[in-house]
């Protein structure tokens, strides 16, 4: 009698299905990170595309619950996969995430097998862990950083070698500015990715960025920090956009008004 082959559900959205914010009355909307103004509002983030884009100024807040996220879903502080996890600051240093991380609850349509949490301001200290492992494993301990130390390579570099050697399989991935080091057109080799990655479809990326190339990603949602609520915008409606826009069409006006005295 012929085996039935077991039969997986589609999902009807990316692995993560939504965060939800639930602070206690003991919360103290004075300290950060809660004195952030658009997580004084959040109650809850919905992922219903496989790429999610924070936008926002700096210290709105983008990149701390970006954070809290990924200490949620099991990736360790300074970033890496689940299976690394390592601390070179101070224990207070990650206190705020770490709390606020203990308001939030994840839903997931379904848990993913693979993942990483890049974090571009301590992807050195990842580096350096690395170097760590391969002097006790070997070189195999490079295997998915493109076979050598991430030192051996030009920043920019060893950023893209991550990207093209871990985000190809897919799964989920959350990115904390990965265009830091990248070059505009890495930038692009980093879309193309993302695209080959979201082929497969369990795989997602939360990504916090200031790059308008990168935001131009197709059917991505874009939430901007930029208001005291999160707010759901388009790509031409973000400032990345329209400050570049209006800056590449005419970049003397610019300049001009910069530089009067």
């Amino acid at each position: 009698m012929k085996k039935l082959k077991k039969t997986v559900p589609l999902l009807d959205g990316p692995s993560l299905d939504k965060a939800k914010i639930a602070f206690t009355n003991t919360v103290d909307f004075n300290r950060y990170p809660f004195s952030i103004p658009p997580l004084k509002n959040l109650r809850e983030i919905t992922f219903p595309t496989q790429v999610t884009f924070f936008v926002g100024e700096n210290g709105t807040g983008k990149s701390t619950i970006l954070e809290a996220i990924a200490y949620k879903s099991g990736f360790g502080p300074e970033g890496g996969s689940k299976n690394i996890n390592f601390k070179t600051s101070e224990e207070k240093t990650y206190t705020g995430t770490q709390n606020l991380a203990e308001y939030i609850t994840l839903s997931w349509r379904q848990k993913p097998k693979h993942g990483y949490f890049f974090r571009a301001e301590s992807f050195f200290n990842v580096a350096n862990y690395i170097d760590t492992i391969a002097r006790e494993w070997g070189e195999i301990a490079y295997d998915p950083y493109g076979g050598k130390s991430l030192h051996e390579q030009s920043h920019g570099e060893s950023f893209l070698s991550f990207f093209k050697n871990r985000v190809g399989a897919g799964g989920f991935f959350i990115f904390d500015e990965p265009e830091a080091a990248l070059s505009p057109q890495r930038q692009l080799s980093l879309m193309a990715l993302i695209h080959q990655a979201c082929k497969n479809p369990a795989s997602q990326f939360i990504i916090a960025t200031h790059s308008p190339i990168l935001l131009a990603y197709q059917n991505a949602t874009i939430y901007s920090f930029d208001a005291d609520n999160l707010t759901r915008i388009a790509y031409t409606d973000t400032e990345h956009y329209q400050i570049t826009k209006h800056f590449l069409d005419n970049p003397e006006r610019y300049l001009q008004h910069l530089f009067e005295e």
